[in-house]
């Protein structure tokens, strides 16, 4: 009793380990809180996808803007202190911890045949360690049949190193494999590429990339055995999309005002109402077991049954990825990566109706001094803020791609 006494003797008070720390977090937390309520309809963010209602609009028009905003529980405007923050120096979102102090962006305007323009970020949210790595390659492929921009959300466990090999990495892979099959296998005639096999093929080689000597085993590490990544990797082209997903990172395509996934997790949750019932089924074939360890999971580790790397979880965690090739219409609007930070508090329809808000021109007109990016920056911004508002504890990495320019025509 003496000793605790003395934490609070006058002059000589110290604050007890952690008390800095929670009062940080307080504070953030309340800094978050009043920005947001100044937005009509707070509370929504966090009880739901409720609407808003009586709103008065004069047109159909309008209708529609108001119906995505009280979708998603955001009410009439958000305020300047919810605007972007892109490469160019501006005020960091209060309440968001970022990697390095700093939010972690990329935006590029892309003058190109296969998206107009896109926007990304990447924060640490509550994490201690930034474990995502996001990759943006414009004019990815500029081949003679067609050309693909390439984007990417890598989410790592155990660590942020395999991740950040195939942040670097996955996409030079891919664009060997695709040189590969090119020169042995030019045909369906038209140079059509085989998707579903160079992607298999690709990840293949990733994993074992980082799975061989050279990235630790060979130091008898068996840390470094423990480290796997999530890869949602989409290529953008004139004509099609195409998406391969490793993992519990998501893809989600907004088409014809309704929310399209283009990707399916790859999770194992409890037996009676499994996420992926023939993912449970193959990971048990192959001899293993999904346990119930802080949820359920495969081995009671982990909670994906495919990823990159994750050594020591072979051959019940698997690298193929799913493969979905989707043609191009002129009701593509969007596409959406983000890793699970975001699909885990936010729905696949709310995450649509705050991007189509954010892409609908009146934040940017509105607060233009505020706002210092594209659009579609700023709409990865606000997800990330909305998965933050709703309790997100894991690091979160968005990308949002313009598949068609404001007036409305096909790009």
């Amino acid at each position: 009793m003496e000793q605790n006494h003395k934490y609070f003797a006058g002059e000589d008070w110290m604050p007890e380990p952690g008390m800095v720390s929670g009062f940080r977090m307080k504070k953030s937390r309340n800094g978050r809180r009043r920005r947001l309520e100044s937005v009509c309809g707070f509370e929504n963010l966090f009880n739901g996808d409720s609407c808003v209602k009586n709103r008065r609009t004069p047109s159909n028009e309008a209708n529609t803007v108001a119906k995505r905003r009280s979708v998603i529980g955001l009410g009439s405007e958000l305020s300047p202190a919810s605007s972007v923050h892109s490469s160019e120096k501006a005020p960091m979102p209060v309440g968001i911890l970022v990697d390095g102090g700093e939010v972690c962006e990329r935006e590029e305007d892309l003058r190109s045949f296969t998206c107009l323009s896109h926007g990304s970020i990447s924060v640490i949210g509550r994490r201690r360690e930034m474990e995502d790595a996001v990759t943006v390659v414009p004019e990815f492929l500029c081949g003679e049949f067609a050309s693909y921009d390439f984007f990417a959300v890598y989410d790592g466990h155990g660590g942020s190193r395999v991740a950040q090999v195939c942040r670097d990495r996955l996409h030079r892979v891919l664009a060997k494999e695709i040189e590969g099959r090119e020169v042995s296998e030019p045909a369906t005639g038209k140079g059509e590429v085989e998707w579903e096999k160079v992607m298999g093929a690709c990840f293949s080689k990733m994993d074992d990339e980082v799975n061989g000597d050279g990235f630790g085993v060979e130091d008898g590490s068996a840390s470094e055995l423990s480290i796997g990544s999530t890869a949602v990797v989409a290529l953008v082209g004139k004509e099609e999309l195409v998406v391969a997903n490793c993992g519990d990172s998501r893809a989600v395509l907004y088409r014809g005002g309704a929310a399209v996934p283009l990707s399916h997790d790859h999770k194992v949750t409890f037996p009676a109402q499994p996420d992926r019932p023939d993912e449970m089924e193959r990971v048990e074939a192959a001899g293993g077991r999904v346990i119930n360890w802080d949820g359920y999971r495969v081995l009671g580790v982990l909670a994906t049954s495919r990823s990159i790397g994750d050594h020591y979880l072979k051959p019940y965690v698997i690298s193929d990825p799913e493969v979905i090739v989707s043609e191009r219409t002129v009701a593509d609007e969007f596409l959406i990566l983000a890793s699970d930070g975001l699909w885990d508090v936010v729905s696949n329809e709310v995450a649509c109706e705050v991007v189509g808000r954010c892409l609908d021109g009146r934040m940017m007109r509105r607060f233009s001094g505020n706002v210092r990016g594209s659009c579609a920056t700023e709409a990865a911004a606000v997800l990330a803020e909305l998965a933050m508002a709703r309790g997100s504890k894991d690091n979160i990495s968005v990308i949002v791609i313009m598949l068609k320019n404001s007036s409305g025509s096909f790009c």
